[in-house]
């Protein structure tokens, strides 16, 4: 999206957690387990996936983003059928999970039962490549 208020494909994952397993076990697991996992799936459509955590490292939050809503819908199945599914609960409780973007009715049929908000975009620009 290089012009000004083009429509964009983008979706974008925020989950908020709080951390409940020790904050070095759990960011050792981040680093080394899920974000390893996640990026030697090489999902063609994943953008970005990144941890973030809070000063005191008891909150931690998920940014993920996707060339579109099958892309996300796509790291949503792989995620479900993973290990890191079951595992990422020891770790956190998911307080707040955004999505924002165009997305499809898929994706918004599987990810409200989870309690998802969709905020769909409106305007702006976005100068890095999608």
């Amino acid at each position: 999206m290089r012009e000004l208020n083009t429509k964009s494909q983008k979706i974008i994952f925020v989950i908020q957690c709080s951390i409940k397993s020790d904050a070095n076990e759990f960011q050792t697991w981040a680093k080394d387990r899920a974000a390893k996992y996640v990026f030697n799936l090489k999902e063609e459509k994943t953008i970005s996936y990144e941890w973030h955590l809070s000063d005191d490292n008891s909150e931690a939050t998920l940014v993920e983003s996707f060339i579109d809503s099958d892309g996300a819908l796509q790291r949503l199945n792989n995620h479900m059928s993973s290990p890191i599914a079951e595992e990422v609960m020891q770790h956190v409780d998911i307080k707040e999970w955004l999505v924002f973007g165009n997305s499809k009715q898929d994706l918004i049929d599987t990810l409200t039962p989870l309690g998802a908000k969709f905020k769909r975009q409106h305007c702006g620009f976005n100068h890095s490549s999608e």
